[in-house]
């Protein structure tokens, strides 16, 4: 892989080991506009890489060092995401620009590059996750159309589970004790349901924890969720 090296300031040392990848859109309308930003010492915002469409891929941070990409974010209890973590930016213009697919040599190269991170640091699938799992009060990317089937196929992140669904019949209680065990933050309720469909029943995100929701939940903690296949 061929990685352009592009180098922001925007970075300081990490006070956690490495055991995330977080993926983003920049929501930005061009790439030239994201890196602009990602590189602007008066906008404080950076991330590890930047993968075009055209699926070149920069380098802004290095992995040993702290970019600001997750901002006010948990995820299993992690709080200081961006030290615990590796940041992508998928140049995509995002709800606010024009959401449109993820193009096919951009994800090509996102999933060689997940590879290569998540087997650097030993990584396991259920950290590898979007910008919308670890912030859902505030984020929705890389948003209901990044397909990450692509990378659950190649064991880069979990599957949608498919097989042998059950309905466990929680309270909507209970699901949020299931879902935040997983490790959504689950402070607003709507907000953490809303992720997890995102993420996990993209085509209907109504905030809604029915028995398909409870159901992918159950999956997803047991030891071997199966699906995406």
């Amino acid at each position: 892989m061929t990685i352009i090296e592009t180098a922001s300031p925007n970075f300081d040392e990490r006070t956690l080991p490495v055991t995330m990848i977080v993926l983003h859109y920049t929501g930005m309308v061009d790439a030239a506009s994201a890196l602009e930003r990602l590189c602007d010492p008066a906008a404080k915002v950076s991330a590890h890489y930047l993968i075009d469409e055209d699926g070149t891929v920069h380098r802004l941070v290095a992995e040993d060092k702290r970019a600001w990409h997750a901002g006010a974010s948990c995820w299993r209890r992690i709080e200081d995401v961006n030290s615990a973590s590796v940041g992508i930016e998928l140049v995509n213009p995002g709800h606010e620009h024009g959401y449109r697919d993820f193009a096919e040599p951009q994800v090509d190269a996102l999933v060689g590059l997940v590879a290569e991170i998540k087997e650097r640091h030993g990584i396991t699938r259920g950290n590898v996750v979007g910008h919308s799992d670890i912030a859902p009060t505030r984020k929705q990317d890389p948003g209901e159309l990044f397909p990450w089937h692509r990378l659950a196929r190649l064991r880069l992140a979990l599957p949608r589970p498919t097989r042998n669904l059950l309905d466990p019949m929680w309270t909507d209680a209970g699901f949020l004790i299931a879902l935040e065990r997983f490790g959504y933050d689950v402070k607003d309720k709507l907000a953490a349901v809303v992720a997890f469909q995102r993420r996990y029943r993209p085509e209907l995100i109504d905030g809604e924890i029915d028995g398909e929701c409870r159901s992918i939940l159950l999956a997803l903690l047991l030891p071997k969720p199966q699906g995406d296949d």
